[in-house]
Formats: structure tokens, C-alpha cells, sequence
């Protein structure tokens, strides 16, 4: 998959990392972005088309999909994480339905989409955005971090499926990075442009996966080890 030339479709695209993304593969010479936000303005930036896409809404993905069917790279970048005191709270459940609709079951019904128009231009890719809390979670995040570790399972399979269509798929992997999502977290954060570069050139480079920082790898990598970071993850700063 080669930037130069290709047409985005980037869900969740009006600030953060999607924004980032979009900038991202026009330096790298993306021919056009299609910029899927909920609601869209009248705020206009060089190259960027906004679409109206709500990603648990599927008439909204099907009109989206047909006014952008010359898409060649689609990335599921949508995403919403919601605090919770206790793994015990009630409340939890009916916070994990709503982000297991945004993250999860977002990301099959966008990809399912688009993978016939991807086929139909040539293959092209999938960058699917997960998390370092793919593999492990704590409490206040539990949920977050189920519906990371579900679209990383369905990123694994919609993989093997897409094969026989030429259809790369990528599971980019980051930590807490400098966006709205983690404000008044006081850590170590990654920007987004960071993130999203990692992300183009290891899908140039035929990556299936991509770590962005060092903890993230950490984690992958302590996954075989005696103790590994998911049985007692640090504590958030």
C-alpha cells in the first residue's frame, strides 16, 4: 500500500489523531481525504472532505460508503473511552454497551462497508487503531480496554479474510497519547502526528501491526513472560 496517490476515508477525523492522520498522508501525497465526522461545518482544510458519518448508525455508514466509493485506504480511527469508579459499578454495563457500539461493533459495520469498494479499487488497506490496553485493563478502564481487545480479535480475523482480496489490514497499537480523550491525565503521552506517521510507514512497509511507543511494546512483549504487565499494570499518573 503506497500513500502517494491514494484516497482516505478516516472515521472520527475532526481533531486529534484522525486530524492527524488526514495531515499526515497529504505530506506523504494523498490525492484526497474524506474526513467522516458526525456532524459537519463549514470549516474547510486543503485536500480534506468532511462526510457525515455516525459509526453506530449503519444508514449513515451506507451513505457514507456510496458518496465515497473511489476509497482505497480506510482507517477506523472513531473511538470513545468512558471512566468508571469500579469493575462492581452498575453502571459499567451500560457504559460498556456504548463504547462496544462506537469501538467495536463500529469498526466491523465501517470495514464491512468498505471492504467490497477497497476490492473494487484494487485492495488498497485497513488501519484499524487500537490500543496498548488491548492487553491489559484497569479498573476505571475496564471496559474501554474489552472493546480494544475485541476489535483487535476481529482486526486478526478481517486479516486472514481480506487476504483474497489484496486487502492489507494494520492494528496500529499506542499508549496514552496528547489528545481530548486523555486530558488531566498527568503521564507520558505520544502526539498524534507521531502515532499516525508510525502508522503510514509501517503500512508502506507491509507491517500487520504497529507499536508506536516504548510501553506498548513492553506490554506486547511481557505477554509470554512469568508475570506479565496485565496481571499488575502500573498505576496511571
Amino acid at each position: 500500500m503506497i500513500i502517494q496517490d491514494s484516497v482516505l476515508f478516516i472515521t472520527g477525523a475532526n481533531r486529534g489523531l484522525g486530524l492527524a492522520f488526514a495531515e499526515q498522508a497529504l505530506q506523504r501525497g494523498a490525492r484526497k481525504i474524506y474526513a467522516g465526522v458526525r456532524k459537519p461545518n463549514d470549516e474547510s482544510r486543503p485536500g480534506i472532505t468532511q462526510v457525515g458519518l455516525d459509526v453506530t448508525d449503519h444508514a449513515s455508514i451506507a451513505e457514507a460508503a456510496n458518496q465515497c466509493g473511489d476509497t482505497t485506504l480506510l482507517i477506523n480511527n472513531a473511538g470513545i473511552a468512558r471512566l468508571t469508579s469500579s469493575t462492581l459499578d452498575p453502571s459499567m454495563i451500560e457504559g460498556a454497551r456504548e463504547i462496544l457500539e462506537t469501538n467495536y461493533f463500529g469498526t466491523i459495520a465501517v470495514s464491512q462497508a468498505f471492504a467490497p469498494i477497497l476490492a473494487r479499487n484494487g485492495g488498497g488497506a485497513i488501519i484499524n487503531v487500537l490500543s496498548d490496553a488491548t492487553w491489559y485493563a484497569r479498573p476505571m478502564l475496564a471496559a474501554y480496554s474489552a472493546s480494544k481487545s475485541a476489535a483487535w480479535s476481529f482486526t486478526n480475523a478481517l486479516r486472514i479474510e481480506l487476504r483474497g482480496q489484496n486487502t492489507a489490514v494494520l492494528g496500529l497499537h499506542v499508549s496514552f497519547m496528547d489528545t481530548d480523550m486523555t486530558h488531566g491525565f498527568d503521564m507520558k503521552k505520544t502526539s498524534p502526528q507521531q502515532a499516525a506517521e508510525a502508522a503510514l510507514i509501517g503500512l508502506e512497509a507491509n507491517k500487520e501491526e504497529v507499536l508506536v511507543d516504548d510501553f506498548t511494546r513492553e506490554v506486547k512483549r511481557s505477554l509470554a513472560e512469568e508475570k506479565p504487565i496485565y496481571l499488575d499494570p502500573p498505576p496511571l499518573g
